[in-house]
């Protein structure tokens, strides 16, 4: 039986990213799924370029391997631990990881400083991680997977989509540079912050530059919560998540009402209007565990809660992969119309 090929879409979100290389990682093991492109923003976009050099190294089990390490490497790293050690596990997750009082002054220290005053010297523990990790100019020249890496620029407010061929250790940070955290990320004379601002993930590139039918897009921000934000916190993290998430939900809007406009007309016909009719959507995601974590779990990267949402990670995509592996190449998983009003 013939391989499905799918393309990737990978939001970001901190240290939430560990659940997405939880879904890689099952994702990589079924040997009836080739990935042939991927697009990412912050997290997203690491755990691609990650994913997409351990494959041009040693196949499925390299892409594994380098997605354990680079985890692990964050995970052991102490600039990152921001809060204190809980023994979770998949199930108690969401209830363990809330806000502490070290976190809570992180917070505030962010808002009342900019990153150039309080990290003046611009310390990203990242970079040492990915300098020890990544071959860029391999990843130039022989990744087999397409990459569609996020960023925005600074001057505009406009995306920046980096390619294979554009790829860099600075093109990657900057697609993970949070304005409150770190200095805008020079390239080529344009300063640049993270790419979920302006795409998150970007869907385009994967419509209009792979040839694969189907696009899996893995969430991370809660795709809808049941109740109205009441308090500060609340309402602090849901204007964050929508801000995150907003031009993700646009641009699927988007291709949704095309989509309609196209079936409407019979004369539509040409390569774009077929691209577009064959196109199926699937999401993996964990809206109710996402919905009971905090917006500060974000920085938490105790190994205990890295490897906990892994687990989740590998478990939603096992679950996807047992109810929705026949619709690849078929039809569909993830219902593009609610997005039209």
């Amino acid at each position: 039986m013939q391989n499905k090929t799918v393309t990737l879409a990978l939001q970001g979100g901190g240290s939430h990213g560990a659940f997405t290389w939880g879904v890689l990682d099952r994702l990589l093991e079924d040997t009836r799924i080739d990935i042939k492109g991927i697009s990412g923003a912050s997290a997203g976009a690491m755990n691609a370029v990650v994913m997409s050099h351990g494959y041009a190294v040693g196949g499925r089990d390299g892409a594994r391997q380098a997605l354990a390490d680079f985890w692990e490497s964050v995970s052991t790293n102490d600039p990152f631990s921001f809060m204190p050690h809980h023994a979770l596990s998949d199930v108690a997750i969401a209830r363990q990881a809330s806000s502490t009082a070290v976190m809570k002054g992180l917070f505030s220290m962010m808002r009342l400083f900019s990153p150039y005053q309080f990290n003046p010297f611009d310390l990203n523990p990242l970079r040492d991680i990915l300098v020890k990790q990544i071959d860029f100019d391999r990843l130039r020249t022989d990744g087999d997977i397409k990459l569609f890496i996020a960023a925005t620029q600074v001057s505009t407010g406009t995306l920046k989509i980096f390619r294979n061929r554009d790829l860099s250790l600075d093109a990657l940070l900057a697609s993970a540079c949070l304005p409150s955290m770190h200095h805008a990320i020079e390239i080529d004379g344009e300063a640049y912050w993270d790419g979920g601002l302006t795409a998150n993930p970007p869907i385009f590139p994967l419509l209009h530059l792979c040839a694969s039918p189907d696009i899996m897009v893995v969430l991370l921000h809660p795709f809808r919560r049941p109740k109205t934000p009441t308090t500060s916190d609340e309402i602090g993290q849901r204007l964050t998540e929508i801000s995150f998430s907003s031009t993700f939900f646009t641009e699927i809007g988007g291709i949704a009402l095309a989509r309609r406009n196209i079936a409407e007309d019979p004369e539509a016909s040409g390569k774009l209007e077929q691209r577009l009719k064959n196109l199926n959507m699937h999401v993996i995601d964990a809206n109710d565990l996402m919905s009971h974590l905090s917006g500060s779990s974000k920085l938490n990267t105790k190994a205990s809660f890295i490897n906990a949402l892994r687990d989740a990670g590998r478990q939603q995509a096992t679950i996807w992969l047992s109810e929705k592996f026949d619709d690849l190449g078929r039809c569909s998983s993830f219902e593009l119309d609610q997005f039209i009003s």
